[in-house]
């Protein structure tokens, strides 16, 4: 491997060194390494020159044009002085008119799915399309679930591997590098579905490219798979007092949130030349029956019976709205199916376990249920999301049962109630209820953590099965401490969250249900709600198994997520992910799923042998350190009071993962750019399809 005397960057006092690995042209050597982590050890100082051995991240994009731009500390003696790190002037970019220029000119993204695990290549074309340097700035979404180990910023013909550090350490080392001019790029986590990428000292004429890889694992449901890529955040709103948020502001308006994070949005009549194309590239392992997309216009390509690609149509390309991808698989339904990666012979092996609940039968008897209908009102939802909304609670309601009772709360900047309790759900009190909702309408702020108190703190009938229903968008910047309440706040109730849109807040939706024991829907815009409320009340009133518990048999299992077993309901599986110390093909064991259906107990036997969990998928490791660092996550916002911080960190790290508290960083040393500082451009994004901006974003 070639060496190459490279430039140094002073940080803070100390002495950074940065290392060229796999100059472009030449071959790069890469070992294997648990989890793909750079080895601390590989690296020795020589002088202003540093040796290095890059341990690729499993499922690495192969390349003999690529360089590895790795930052190190030498080690210094005594203390190093305390230094303000000036940072570059920030000034917004401002243009009065209908075609606004931004920074991102196009994203790319390509997905590949095996079975329900996906893996998706995300490219963002930055570009300065000014007379002067910038630094661009996007806050963009990705699904909550994805595990992201993969980060490559491309500037030409170099490809610059970014690598994986503690946040504030990234952080600085981009400060650093952008104030002396060098291109950077830096990636951090808002939320589990918000991320921010920044890009310095982009030149004149410039183009950038960021690449982003990264897993998830399907949704299923009656035969269906589900792939959603969504393509903007959303306008939320923050309480008062609150400052950690995400804010919602009009072009040119930077910093009048005052949040963590600020989103700038188009305002009606404009938009920026920022397109996007997608494609998926399906092998479901077995045959197709067909395949959906009611979100976007696609083309859609048969290849065999079981493989399909999909693109989308040149003529719906602009990023406003979720794309949603379903397909439906033929034949009889599997019973279970079960993934196992082992990384080395001896180590932990990782796996997902999928078990899909019998049919119950329709006509055994239904238990009485205790409704509690929660409908976000707040400005967001005006218009077509809160119509939808409207529509799916109706037809509920129309469902209901002599036996059960019910309650209905709207909230907004504050919330109401349809009752001061329950009422019993005979024909007056019904078509009350109905009147009360169809007269709602959407304005002010949204101040959920009302909504759930409202639902959650009343007394409990234990004669019913008590079911709470959100429909919201889920626009908020409090999402930690609304999931915080709902665990104190739970109880035996189970949280059925509907996100409302053409692009929710999925996050929140999906946390709610699983703090909430209980599963997500979502209501866009042009679907049939009722049809989709008349599915979820089937499924409520005749729960497949509920207190579920797993006996591993001679399975050795850890760490398995979620870490409470949920409810299965008809057509929708159990995924399981954990790690597994001993090996499948000494003896087969049975994995036996217990629960109870009605008043009867119910038993799913798993035969589990070598045969069963034959294949190797290296992506399972990166999918349960996704799902450990969620659950983390998750206990953060109500137990503080443990080092979950540092345990989140240390995952994040030993599986080359991005985190709350972790960053992905590339540095393209090999020249400065001209002149002291630049321009900070955000990407202006569109605000949602179906989202009213007058009543969502400040002016």
């Amino acid at each position: 491997m070639r060496q190459r005397r490279l430039p140094w960057i002073v940080w803070s006092g100390l002495a950074v060194a940065v290392i060229a690995i796999g100059i472009a042209g030449c071959s790069t050597s890469y070992a294997p390494a648990p989890h793909g982590v750079l080895s601390r050890q590989a690296l020795r100082i020589q002088g202003d020159v540093a040796n290095a051995r890059f341990m690729a991240p499993a499922g690495s994009l192969p390349s003999l044009d690529e360089e590895v731009w790795v930052i190190v500390r030498p080690k210094t003696t005594g203390h190093a002085p305390d230094h303000d790190i000036p940072g570059c002037g920030a000034m917004l970019a401002s243009v009065e008119q209908r075609e606004v220029p931004v920074p991102l000119k196009h994203t790319d993204v390509s997905a590949s799915v095996s079975a329900y695990i996906a893996t998706v290549d995300v490219v963002q074309q930055f570009h300065n399309p000014f007379d002067s340097k910038i630094e661009a700035a996007y806050v963009f979404p990705l699904p909550q679930n994805a595990a992201i180990n993969q980060f490559v910023m491309t500037i030409g013909p170099r490809r610059i591997r970014g690598i994986i550090r503690e946040r504030e350490e990234a952080e600085k080392i981009y400060a650093e590098s952008k104030r002396q001019g060098y291109v950077a790029s830096l990636l951090t986590q808002e939320r589990p579905n918000i991320f921010t990428q920044k890009v310095a000292n982009i030149e004149p004429g410039r183009a950038i490219d960021v690449h982003i890889r990264y897993f998830q694992t399907l949704a299923y449901e009656d035969g269906w798979y589900r792939l959603v890529f969504p393509m903007v955040v959303g306008p939320r709103f923050n309480p008062p007092g609150h400052t950690d948020g995400i804010g919602a502001v009009a072009r040119g308006g930077t910093g009048r949130s005052r949040q963590g994070t600020e989103v700038t949005y188009l305002r009606p009549g404009e938009r920026s030349g920022h397109d996007i194309d997608l494609s998926v590239q399906i092998d479901a392992g077995v045959p197709i029956e067909r395949v959906r997309c009611d979100s976007h216009r696609i083309v859609l390509t048969e290849s065999n019976v079981k493989q399909r690609q999909v693109r989308l149509a040149d003529s719906d390309r602009i990023p406003n709205r979720d794309f949603v991808l379903r397909w439906q698989v033929g034949g009889e339904r599997i019973k279970a199916d079960m993934l196992v990666h082992r990384p080395e012979p001896g180590d932990n092996g990782y796996f997902t376990l999928m078990v899909y609940p019998p049919q119950f039968p329709r006509d055994a008897g239904r238990h009485p249920l205790e409704m509690v209908f929660v409908i976000d009102c707040s400005g967001s939802m005006s218009g077509k999301p809160i119509a939808q909304a409207k529509t799916a609670i109706d037809r509920a309601l129309s469902r209901l049962q002599p036996t059960d009772t019910f309650q209905v709360i709207r909230f907004s900047n504050s919330s109401s109630t349809f009752g001061p309790r329950p009422v019993p759900a005979t024909r007056t009190h019904v078509r009350r209820a109905r009147r009360f909702v169809r007269n709602l309408d959407g304005g002010g702020g949204t101040m959920m953590i009302e909504g759930i108190k409202a639902a959650l703190d009343f007394d409990h009938d234990p004669e019913r099965l008590r079911f709470v229903v959100f429909a919201t968008d889920g626009f908020i910047g409090n999402d930690r401490e609304i999931l915080g309440e709902v665990h104190h706040r739970i109880g035996s109730s189970r949280i059925f969250s509907f996100g409302v849109g053409s692009a929710p807040n999925r996050y929140l939706m999906n946390r709610m249900a699983r703090i909430g024991h209980g599963a997500v829907a979502y209501l866009p815009l042009d679907a049939d709600a009722g049809r989709i409320m008349d599915d979820f009340m089937n499924r409520i009133a005749h729960p497949a198994m509920t207190d579920v518990r797993v006996d591993w048999g001679s399975l050795d299992v850890t760490d398995v997520y979620p870490r409470r077993v949920p409810d299965l309901f008809v057509g929708r599986p159990l995924l399981l992910t954990g790690r597994i110390r001993n090996r499948l093909d000494v003896d087969p064991t049975v994995v036996r799923v217990t629960g109870t259906a009605g008043a009867n107990e119910i038993e799913i036997a798993l035969r589990v042998s070598q045969d069963a969990a034959r294949g190797d998928h290296p992506s399972l490791p990166v999918i349960w350190a996704r799902r450990q660092i969620a659950d983390l996550y998750d206990r953060d916002t109500w137990d503080p009071a443990h080092d979950l911080k540092r345990r989140i960190t240390d995952v994040a790290l030993n599986h080359n993962l991005m985190s709350a508290y972790t960053a992905f960083i590339a540095v393209d040393a090999s020249r400065r750019t001209a002149g002291s500082f630049g321009t900070t451009v955000p990407v202006t994004v569109p605000v949602p399809e179906g989202v009213r901006y007058e009543t969502t974003v400040s002016e």
